[in-house]
């Protein structure tokens, strides 16, 4: 049995590789990490500086300030539910689309394709999507403004293609002969053993629509804001902060420490639920992207 013996030299680089790979992921995390403690720091003992590594005066008068606005709470429901149902109707649609052009019998097969794929690279900019949306399909002010139009991503549809054309053909003649037809096949047996490129698509889907403000702020409405565009619009105006904080009668609160309370809670719930997938996420993308 032969012992592997490192040398001086290739200790020195892999201590120097461990080294700086540290340093990157302090100066990647620590903005984060601060954000956070901040947050949790009394508002006031924060705005004289110097939290660094752990709240000094722990407070949570900031989160006190931020779930007990009204407009907030509204907007953190309309974006969880724009997440789960405009994620679940992506993922549905986009794999339909790939499902059927994975099939090389469906007539126009090419057609289909090279339509969505010249989508990746034109676009016919904000005012004709505008017209469309809003004076054409009205859906101005309707909660399906943020379903129909991210139902269907190239990309996504690509990857899942390819992890669609690894999949054996005899697991889907043997179905149909036993009397299975295509839906059958396609949600009984397809989506099934797809789950890692679903799941990978997914959370692409769920990220795009939790981080998303620009659009609810053209077609939304008030009673559709979502998180993101509470933030935006907390973040473009210390006076929003000091007239909400007056109203609740919560005078210890500053803008700057609700700013970053605000950056916490809409960054959180997509965070947390990133380890839960992260198994199928990169299962899913390195087999949806070498198959075929």
């Amino acid at each position: 049995m032969h012992t592997f013996h490192r040398t001086p030299g290739e200790k020195l680089f892999d201590a120097a590789n461990v080294l700086l790979l540290g340093i990157v992921a302090f100066a990647t995390l620590y903005p984060f990490y601060n954000i956070l403690i901040t947050s949790l720091n009394d508002p006031i003992d924060a705005a004289r500086g110097g939290v660094t590594f752990w709240p000094r005066v722990f407070s949570l008068e900031n989160y006190k300030m931020v779930f007990r606005d009204e407009s907030i709470l509204s907007a953190f429901f309309v974006t969880v539910a724009r997440t789960l149902v405009g994620t679940a109707c992506a993922v549905l649609f986009t794999a339909a689309f790939a499902y059927g052009v994975s099939k090389p019998e469906l007539l126009g097969r090419k057609i289909f394709l090279m339509m969505a794929i010249v989508t990746m690279y034109f676009h016919g900019g904000l005012i004709p999507e505008y017209l469309l949306i809003a004076k054409y399909l009205h859906l101005k002010g309707s909660f399906l403004v943020y379903v129909l139009p991210t139902l269907f991503n190239v990309f996504n549809a690509i990857i899942i293609l390819t992890f669609f054309r690894g999949i054996p053909k005899e697991m889907e003649e043997s179905a149909k002969v036993d009397g299975a037809n295509d839906l059958i096949v396609f949600f009984r047996l397809v989506l099934p053993v797809s789950k890692p490129v679903l799941a990978t698509v997914a959370l692409f889907n769920a990220v795009f629509h939790w981080n998303s403000w620009f659009d609810a702020m053209l077609y939304g409405g008030p009673d559709l804001r979502t998180l993101q565009q509470i933030l935006m619009q907390i973040i473009s105006s210390n006076s929003n902060v000091s007239l909400i904080a007056s109203n609740l009668g919560m005078k210890t609160v500053t803008a700057e420490s609700v700013k970053l309370a605000t950056m916490v809670i809409t960054t959180l719930p997509i965070v947390f639920s990133y380890p839960f997938l992260q198994k199928y996420f990169v299962k899913g993308i390195m087999i949806g992207s070498v198959k075929g």
